[in-house]
């Protein structure tokens, strides 16, 4: 296992990280879960074995029971690891329940104190809202100056620009989880700012939210024959010189096994290699028989459709060659469903058409997806 430094913390962090969001569990009620402690604590122990030393979970995770399982997993080596969690804010009504929480996350984990804590899933609105307007930065401070809490940071998931005003704002922050993989490139630019501002960088869905474990040609078509796709998605991401860390959300130890041999690599990817891949990646969406950029310019459609969401459903078929995933996607379209009205129910009407500036034919295209999505 390689190691890195987490920001200015002093911490060394291994590259490899543990996502502990999706353990494997199993049903015991109608509606109740627990963790199969079978199959997950021999596996996040194999994790530490391998040189894991980064474990992430939190409140919310599996069913609200992810956070005692990784304290019971990693009982027997807790003083040698980093163990992160996060503070849900949608629970926050008034400051005292930054305490309240916390407290309950240091029961459920059965352990002293927390070695990363992270406020959960913000943006700048949560941030002057509820961060800022009940004072939990300060709460923070006296839980550090207790000894509860090692070090603070932020999960992010808002606009791209909008991570540095919360770096400039959130003085004391020590690290930032953020999402970045060959997919999705979007914070690109704010994980090389907040890296220059001396934060450690954890990096969630490296491999995609799993879209990219899913077996594809991807890997080939970018020109690299020799390596699956997962693990030409793990080297890009480790590839960045910004990135301290990459999340895994491991579900089994031959998973586990493989992310650790790709980790263990001193080099991942040179700069060049990685501007590399970047750049055939972009080509290859260009060079599609369909080109969306996801400009929005054709919305909103009159009949609800999500049209640049369909074409992402194309993009992953016909382009990544993920035929599951795509699938997937499609499967979130019609009434009542999250992504909005069917394709099936387009009109022609051509106004999506006419604000297009790639001059995409979309009524057109969105009857032929609809026929090729129906085999």
């Amino acid at each position: 296992m390689q190691y890195r430094d987490l920001g200015k913390t002093g911490l060394k962090i291994s590259q490899l990280g543990f996502g502990c969001m999706r353990l494997p569990e199993r049903k015991v009620g109608d509606d109740k879960y627990e963790i199969d402690d079978e199959v997950v604590i021999p596996m996040i122990r194999r994790a530490y074995e391998l040189g894991v030393n980064y474990f992430d979970t939190a409140a919310g995770y599996c069913h609200g029971n992810s956070e005692a399982a990784v304290g019971r997993a990693v009982k027997p080596f807790r003083d040698k690891i980093l163990l992160s969690t996060k503070l849900p804010l949608w629970e926050v009504k008034e400051t005292a329940d930054f305490r309240r929480i916390l407290d309950r996350a240091l029961r459920r984990m059965d352990c002293g104190h927390i070695d990363v804590y992270h406020f959960h899933a913000i943006n700048k609105r949560v941030f002057d809202e509820k961060i800022i307007g009940f004072g939990l930065l300060d709460e923070a401070r006296k839980a550090m100056d207790e000894g509860l809490i090692r070090h603070l940071a932020f999960s992010f998931h808002d606009d791209p620009d909008n991570m540095a005003y919360i770096i400039e704002r959130g003085e004391i922050f020590a690290s930032v989880l953020m999402q970045y993989n060959l997919l999705d490139r979007s914070n690109e630019e704010a994980l090389a700012n907040a890296h220059a501002k001396g934060l450690g960088t954890i990096i969630m869905g490296p491999v995609g939210g799993g879209r990219l474990a899913e077996p594809s040609p991807l890997s080939e078509r970018l020109g690299e024959r020799d390596q699956a796709t997962y693990e030409l998605a793990l080297r890009f991401v480790l590839g960045n010189p910004n990135v301290s860390c990459a999340l895994s959300g491991m579900t089994s130890t031959d998973i586990v096994e493989k992310n650790a041999r790709v980790a263990a690599d001193k080099i991942q990817m040179t700069a060049e290699d990685q501007r590399a891949v970047a750049e055939r990646f972009e080509k290859l969406k260009a060079l599609s028989d369909l080109y969306c950029t996801g400009c929005e310019y054709c919305m909103p459609c009159p009949k609800g459709i999500n049209i640049p969401q369909v074409f992402t459903a194309h993009t992953y078929k016909n382009v990544y060659g993920m035929p599951v995933h795509a699938r997937n996607i499609w499967n979130t379209f019609g009434e009542g469903r999250k992504e909005g009205a069917h394709p099936s129910v387009c009109v022609s009407c051509g106004a999506c058409a006419k604000k297009c500036p790639q001059k995409i034919d979309i009524p057109a295209k969105l009857k032929e997806l609809c026929a090729e999505f129906a085999k």
